[in-house]
This record gives structure tokens, sequence and C-alpha cells, in this order.
């Protein structure tokens, strides 16, 4: 029978493959089973602010992930306060079928690996150039870098890479500052999530240190900031960036900077910062090859000491095409089920075992699940994306989320514009030829429709 510690382990092992590394280190560290109770699930979670966070992001994801391994789960409540040992009166039955007891999940998985985590850089030193697989569809982001480490605030100042979830932003992102680091250990090297970054100005502004948060980063040789585009929720984080960046700039200090999309393509960020992102060097991460995804499984492997048939390989780099993070969770699937048997897994038994993985889930999703996606993507309402506004600001994404119905659910054009502001079917039809076209000659919009195809898709 499974105990608290090796549930939230599993747990956590399936949130991490759904959710941005950044993202998880930043909310799940410090977090544990605090108790089991009547099928009510209490997690320890280190501040109030992690707790809010947790409730509003990741619930559904948390509740789905331990229903899958206890059965009677019924809700998931959460706590402030240290992590408390085994301390359950009702302790969940774990799903002998999918988790059998004595189980042990390969710990590469199942690790927060938050210790290995250098607490003054924010470096994770598992990232780095030399575990880093190139192709064509991120040579030019990994050439910038790899530019920038030797001469920082020299070059490619500030270096901004974007691209989807699970393409290899935040390894890159952490490499030039371990190269940076490695050559050079006498700087000052940071970083840091942008929603850490959120956290810890709203700590600040409670605490009354926004003195001494300042300085800690405007006193830095390398400023690496990962995920930016949710600084452009608030003014206020903008306003704390936009200082620091210009303080590091005049300095000659690098700045390193990571985002799901490029800079033209966040709708609340303020000019004076897109500006400047514009100004250093933009460069993207698109979707492996098949080479590429074939390269990074074995790569993978042999970082993990463990070996699979050479057409088990084959067949998931052929079927896992979305990112670098599903071959991931593909391949870790694999190894649990291989080392649950003395037996080799055969191809055969790969299709079995990943037909979840393998098969796109796009008969399940809606168009209320686009239209939800597309609006929380450009930062407007649901209610004005339906309804009949001519706002400057509406047209692009309801023109996008047209598209994607048609492209992905393929919708009539009279149910899309019926849908979308109960337009005739004609502004569908143009809608639909304007991203058209649009593709053919922005980069940026394939970039932000890849992205949205991601999100649509995503389980979360």
């Amino acid at each position: 029978m499974l105990n608290h510690e090796e549930i939230w382990k599993n747990v956590l092992g399936e949130l991490e493959l759904s959710i941005s590394r950044a993202s998880f280190i930043t909310w799940f560290k410090e977090t544990a089973i605090a108790e089991v109770n009547g099928g009510v699930v209490t997690i320890s979670v280190p501040n109030g602010f992690a707790k809010n966070w947790l409730q509003d992001k990741y619930h559904k994801a948390i509740l789905r992930a331990l229903r899958g391994i206890v059965e009677d789960v019924r809700e998931v409540g959460y706590v402030v306060g240290p992590i408390r040992l085994e301390q359950s009166t009702s302790r969940p039955k774990p799903r002998a079928a999918q988790r059998p007891a004595g189980l042990s999940v390969p710990q590469e998985r199942l690790e927060l690996k938050e210790s290995m985590i250098d607490p003054e850089s924010g470096l994770n030193p598992r990232y780095r150039f030399e575990n880093f697989v190139v192709g064509s569809f991120n040579e030019l982001a990994h050439a910038a870098a790899e530019a920038v480490t030797k001469n920082p605030g020299l070059t490619y100042n500030p270096l901004f890479i974007y691209g989807g979830v699970g393409l290899g932003k935040t390894h890159l992102i952490q490499a030039v500052g371990n190269e940076v680091l490695a050559a050079r250990p006498q700087l000052k090297v940071r970083y840091l999530p942008s929603e850490k970054y959120m956290g810890e100005i709203v700590d600040a502004i409670n605490n009354r240190s926004m003195n001494q948060l300042k300085e800690r980063y405007r006193s830095v040789d390398l400023l690496i900031m990962d995920d930016i585009q949710f600084i452009a929720r608030t003014e206020k984080m903008q306003e704390e960036f936009f200082h620091a960046f210009n303080t590091l700039y005049e300095r000659n200090k690098q700045i390193v900077i990571s985002s799901d999309k490029p800079p033209a393509a966040i709708p609340t960020l303020e000019h004076r910062l897109r500006s400047r992102f514009e100004g250093g060097m933009i460069a993207d991460i698109g979707a492996p090859d098949f080479e590429t995804r074939l390269a990074i499984l074995k790569s993978k492997l042999k970082a993990k000491n463990f070996s699979l048939d050479e057409a088990v390989l084959k067949y998931v780099a052929e079927t896992i095409t979305n990112n670098i993070r599903d071959l991931e969770g593909a391949l870790n699937r694999l190894i649990l089920r291989s080392s649950m048997s003395a037996e080799p897994i055969s191809e055969e038994e790969a299709k079995k075992i990943l037909t979840q993985v393998a098969t796109a889930p796009r008969r399940f999703i809606s168009p209320k699940k686009i239209i939800r996606v597309v609006s929380e993507f450009y930062d407007v309402t649901e209610k004005d994306l339906l309804a009949q506004s001519r706002k400057k600001e509406i047209v692009k994404p309801r023109q996008i989320a047209m598209y994607l119905l048609r492209e992905e659910l393929k919708c009539s054009f009279p149910f899309i514009g019926e849908r979308l502001g109960k337009k005739d079917h004609t502004t569908a039809i143009h809608a639909y030829k304007k991203i058209v076209g649009g593709l053919k000659v922005s980069p940026e919009l394939d970039a932000e429709l890849k992205t949205l195809r991601e999100k649509i898709y995503s389980p979360v």
C-alpha cells in the first residue's frame, strides 16, 4: 500500500509532464500531502500565495492526477504550513491495476529535483549545452544562446527566445547561465520564472521590502527570466521589470528572456517593454522533426542508463510529434512498464501502452474550449469574442478562433459565423482566408497558432 509520500511523488510525476518546468518548480516546491481523511486530500503548501495559485490554476490537474492513483478521492484542499509526515485517519486505496503495491516508479521521473537547484543562482545544473539536442527547429536559438555566453552583455542583449510548451526553452536559457558561471564563477547569475517574480513582488509589497528586492535583481551580471508573458498581467510587474531591465541594460549586463510567443503577440505587454525586447535578438524554437525526436529519445535514455528496442524508439518518434515534454512523458511510461517486467518491451506493447498518448484527443475538444483558449491567449473576454463587437483588439482573436474552428473541428462556415458574433458565413470565410494568407508571410502568426493548438489539446 502506498503511503502519502509515495502517492504525492506519483502525482508530481504526472503533473511534471503536463505543465512547464518553470511553473512546476515554482509552485510545487515544498508541497506534500498533509492529510487524507474521508476521501479529502489536504495538500501542504509553503505560503498563502502558493495556496491561491494552486487553487486557481492547477486544482483540476491535481485532482485528476490524484484520482488516477487512488480510488476514493472526492476533493482536494490546501493548507499553509510545514510538511507533516504520515498522519492520515483514512489512507486511500491504491488502484491495483495502475499502481501495484510495492512498485517503485523510476526516481528520475518522480523527484522534484529541487535539491539540485543552486539556491544562489536558481539554476539547475542538469541543463547544459552538452545534453541539449540541436536540430533545424532550434538551431538559431541555440547558436544565439552560445554566442551570448562568450560575450555576456555585448552580444544579443537582450536575447529573447520564444516557442510553444515543452520545446526546450527552459533548458536552453538555463544552459546559458550554467555555461557563464562555469567560465566566469565570479559573476552573479540569477534565473527565475516570472510567476515567482510576481510572488516575490507581492511579498515585498506586503513586507515593505521593495528596495531589497529591487537591489537583488538590479545587481546581477546575468538575469534570466522564464515565461516573461506572465508579467503582462499587471502594470506593477511590468513597471518593476522595466526599471530592472533598464538598469541592467545601461550597465551592459546580460538579459535572457523566454516566452511562449514573440513580444508582438503578447497583447497586454506595454509598448516600452516590447520595444526593448525587440531591440535585441529574437529567436524561435519550433517543433522537432523526426530525426531530432529520435535523437532526443536516445539522449534521454542514455542519461537514464536505460535501453529500449530501436523499433520502439522509432514508433515513439513517429507518433509523438507535439513537443519534447510529450516525448519524455511517453518514454517515462515505457520505462515504468519495462521495469515491471523481465521481458523487453516490443513495438506492439509500446503501441498499447501509449494508446492514449499517441492518439491526439481531438474528438474530445469542443468549440467552447477553442473559444476559451483563444480568449485567454489574447487576453480578451469570451463575451466580447462572441458578441458583435468591432473593437480593433477583438478582430484578430475572433478571426483566429474562426480559423481554428474550421481547421480543428471542421465546423461549417454558417455555424462559425453564427457562433462568433452572429456573423454571416461570408465573414467566417473571409476570416479563414485572412489567417491562411497571414501564415504565408508571418512566422509570428505561425508560432501563435502552434502555441494555441498546444493549449487546446493540453489535458490541463
